[in-house]
């Protein structure tokens, strides 16, 4: 299955809040470069109709004082009031001939702007543009006033601006983001709690309860996951409960089938027996001949207890509260290597101290233990069972690996794998199947201490 990368939630979003930032700075700059070129045309718009009255102003002097002397257009008085680094001033005639021009120096800039930006200026807006005025005298137009600013200057003028607002932003986007993580960090501190809460519920822990918290969005967590883990563990005791009285009724089920199996069929097998004893006497005093059908119903009447006695020891085993849990599946394990003749090699080992083992859990873990040697005995064809049973940190593990097959083994074992899973349920434990690491199977049970507090499961006695 496909797993999409995952993100630090703070992380995300103070990378969200600065890029926003950035881009509120891109408009700001934007806007700030707008400016500073409508400022920059108006500006030379002014002084371009100051150019044209002065000339129209100079004209009207030289035609009132009907001097032959004219020194029109003359751009020197009105420049020494205007001219600022990188201005044109000039005068058009009518002809478009350019009849007088006067521009000032522009010093080299000591940054000068980079060539993308360059590039990026010019692509949007248009430095350099010219602005003229007609020139007008009694209704006659004489040419045009013409300003201009050199592009490089106005480019770097504009860079010089756009410079101071990326600094701002080298400056402040940085503590922006630092600041917004430490924010988030702290708001979103509760989610650990809420993640470990979850983490607990997880491990059967229904305890588990989350604190209040000041954000009115986690508070509504919390009251949901408070709720869901009451309701979840109301649930829990009650689907324990059944499961402890469908076990108990089971029990009492086997115990009965166990007496009807002793009294009818053990006495009904007794009999034959004794019968075929009692014929095979006869037949040796009158009929030599029916000897070996006289053996042959008793062999078959033996072999017939011994699985009888198979039977009854599995629908009733022995009292685990009286003989503890260590010598009774001890005796389970003989019982298997006896009856097995070699062909499979049962082994159990303990770690701990179970004689004040509670009885729920004991005779439960009997019955655990005796259904998975069945299984892997029956359906896996295993040649060696090891069993591990240990008991630390306020829980009781069971280990159970063989190398049978594993195979359809889950389909095959399955009514006795899901009395396993009711047994371990009812115990607030955790049970799995897997194949082992080796091949074969291995059957994990933990069951917690804890479980020894609900009501007493009953056990075949």
């Amino acid at each position: 299955m496909w797993n999409r990368p995952r993100f630090d939630l703070k992380v995300r979003l103070t990378l969200r809040v600065a890029a926003i930032s950035a881009a509120c700075f891109a408009a700001i700059s934007a806007y700030f470069l707008i400016t500073a070129d409508r400022a920059a045309h108006a500006r030379i718009d002014g002084i371009a109709a100051i150019v044209a009255k002065t000339l129209e102003l100079q004209q009207g002097k030289v035609l009132w004082a009907a001097s032959p002397r004219s020194d029109f257009p003359n751009l020197d008085p009105v420049s020494a009031y205007v001219m600022t680094p990188g201005l044109c001033l000039a005068f058009r005639g009518v002809g478009g001939e350019m009849l007088q021009r006067f521009c000032s120096g522009a010093p080299i800039p000591e940054d000068p702007p980079p060539q993308i930006f360059t590039a990026f200026y010019h692509s949007l807006f248009d430095p350099g543009r010219e602005a003229a005025r007609p020139v007008i005298l009694r209704g006659t137009k004489l040419g045009e006033a013409v300003v201009s600013v050199d592009p490089a200057v106005q480019t770097a003028e504009a860079w010089h601006e756009a410079g101071r607002l990326m600094l701002a932003l080298a400056i402040a986007l940085p503590l922006l983001c630092v600041l917004v993580y430490a924010a988030l960090a702290r708001a979103l501190r509760p989610t650990r709690m809420i993640r470990a809460g979850l983490e607990r519920i997880a491990a059967n822990d229904l305890t588990a309860r989350l604190p209040p918290f000041d954000l009115a969005e986690l508070s509504a967590v919390r009251d949901v996951f408070n709720h869901l883990a009451e309701s979840l563990d109301t649930a829990l005791a009650e689907r324990a409960e059944l499961t402890r009285k469908l076990i108990a009724l089971q029990d009492e089920e086997r115990r009965h089938l166990a007496r009807e199996l002793h009294d009818e069929f053990g006495q009904s097998l007794a009999a034959i027996r004794a019968l075929a004893a009692s014929a095979r006497q006869t037949a040796a005093q009158e009929c030599p001949s029916l000897l070996g059908e006289c053996d042959g119903i008793a062999r078959t009447a033996t072999g017939m207890m011994e699985t009888l006695r198979g039977t009854l020891f599995r629908l009733r085993p022995p009292d685990v509260e009286e003989l503890g849990l260590v010598a009774s599946l001890e005796g389970l394990v003989a019982g298997w290597n006896g009856r097995s003749r070699g062909e499979t090699r049962f082994s159990i080992r303990f770690d701990g101290s179970f004689e004040t083992l509670p009885a729920t859990i004991s005779a439960n873990l009997y019955r655990i233990v005796q259904e998975a040697l069945t299984n892997a005995a029956k359906h896996a064809g295993a040649t060696k069972v090891s069993m591990e049973l240990t008991m630390h940190a306020g829980e009781i593990a069971l280990a159970i690996d063989d190398d049978g097959r594993s195979t359809d083994r889950a389909a095959k074992s399955g009514m006795g794998l899901l009395g396993m899973r009711e047994r371990v349920a009812a115990l607030r434990g955790r049970l799995s199947f897997e194949a082992g690491p080796a091949g074969g199977s291995a059957l994990r049970v933990v069951i917690p201490l804890a479980a020894a507090n609900p009501p007493a499961l009953e056990h075949a006695a």
